[in-house]
């Protein structure tokens, strides 16, 4: 499920549960939707999925972007191994300096010797500096543990957007470690459920950050001590390490116009927009995020109405007849004001998960300004975990009247 193919050899690319196309596609024009397609779209609910049959396809043209790094935290992910397959071990170990971290936790209990067993993962830092370290939680999202992979990706994104952190901080000792997330500490893990946490936090010493597994019976700061087992990185899955890049921002190249027909913007597919790079430190070699997991995409997209169009902004499992992994995706993201509301919004926000084509969603439809003006969409967006990338952002003109 999780095996990872070279992408210079074949077409897709396994990565956390999901399938990636490598092969570069040609554009095709003229894309129109039929009067049914286009008062569906216009009559649907927020975040509704509608049919568009004969429509969505991967070789749409695509809207040239600039891509700027932005100032943001250290960025840890730990999905390598994703299945721990050892009762009591160490899924990843890494430093990090005083500042912002963002720390993403995809792990899931994958015990099956002696025999299925419930488990506990935990996060947990320790100060590695001379004098009290200081923690204030800026931002984080934690899910229930569970086999429903779909739900904990699109909840996770949603509350990481609406999070506001927390008040409170705490301290920590030098040489002493303390659980990132308590929640966790507390949760049951059984075979095959998912351990989700986004979390993003301020420190003003150096640190040692470690995600492990252990019975649910003994404190995670008490493992700690006793587990010497890391487990070493397989380079499979999305990846490991501590990366150098955790926001993006993405400005397309020229004013999309109405009158040029169906668009999309395309991120996190690893040949446009490439894996971000860090380094894993347990083995010391460079790691690659591949599927820009948690990586916050900050987008930008200035338009027009030139022939008194409105815009439809929809996304698809474009990957749905690739794998039989890719069956379904579900996602979150924060979108600007239109015919609907502003702020986030779940994606299916009427069912779990999108199947495939002929199934989109639409995320907002924006009407065209009176006086033909240049109007902004803004919106963030951060690969969806457990969903097939990339999940394209398409443009579509639509007759508002």
């Amino acid at each position: 499920m999780k095996k990872k193919f070279n992408k210079r050899t074949t077409t897709l690319v396994c990565i956390l549960g999901v399938c990636l196309s490598a092969c570069s596609v040609l554009p095709v024009s003229g894309q129109k939707l039929t009067p049914q397609q286009n008062s569906a779209i216009l009559t649907a609910k927020r975040g509704g999925i509608v049919e568009l049959k004969d429509f969505l396809t991967e070789k749409l043209p695509r809207i040239e972007y600039n891509k700027l790094i932005l100032p943001g935290p250290q960025f840890i992910i730990s999905d390598d191994p994703e299945y721990i397959r050892v009762p009591e071990a160490i899924a990843l170990r890494e430093n990090v300096q005083p500042g912002a971290v963002r720390l993403y936790l995809y792990n899931v209990n994958g015990v099956v010797e002696p025999a299925k067993i419930e488990r506990k993962i935990t996060a947990l830092i320790k100060n590695t500096g001379k004098t009290i370290m200081h923690f204030r939680m800026l931002k984080y999202s934690s899910q229930v543990p569970s086999s429903n992979y779909f739900q904990i990706g699109k909840q996770g994104l949603a509350d990481y957007f609406a999070s506001n952190g927390e008040e409170r901080i705490r301290t920590i000792e030098p040489g002493q470690a303390i659980a990132i997330d308590d929640k966790l500490e507390k949760n049951v893990v059984k075979y095959d459920e998912l351990v989700h946490g986004i979390y993003e936090f301020v420190i003003d010493q150096p640190g040692e950050i470690s995600i492990l597994q252990t019975a649910p019976s003994i404190a995670g700061t008490a493992a700690l001590k006793k587990i010497k087992n890391i487990i070493p990185t397989s380079h499979q899955n999305a990846g490991r390490g501590l990366f150098g890049v955790s926001n993006y921002q993405i400005v397309p190249k020229e004013t999309y116009e109405t009158g040029k027909g169906v668009a999309q913007i395309i991120v996190a597919d690893g040949e446009k927009d490439p894996w971000v790079a860090g380094i894993e430190s347990f083995s010391g070699e460079q790691a690659e995020l591949a599927g820009n997991y948690g990586v916050m995409y900050d987008i930008e997209m200035k338009w027009k109405s030139t022939d008194g169009k409105g815009l439809a902004l929809v996304t698809w499992n474009s990957r749905s007849a690739n794998s039989q992994w890719c069956g379904g995706m579900a996602t979150s993201m924060i979108i600007s004001k239109g015919k609907y509301s502003d702020g986030i919004i779940q994606l299916p926000s009427d069912r779990l998960i999108t199947k495939g084509d002929p199934e989109a969603i639409v995320i907002q439809v924006f009407p065209p300004a009176k006086n033909g003006e240049e109007q902004t969409i803004k919106l963030k967006y951060s690969p969806p975990g457990a969903s097939c990338l990339p999940t394209p952002l398409i443009f579509i003109p639509v007759d508002i009247e």
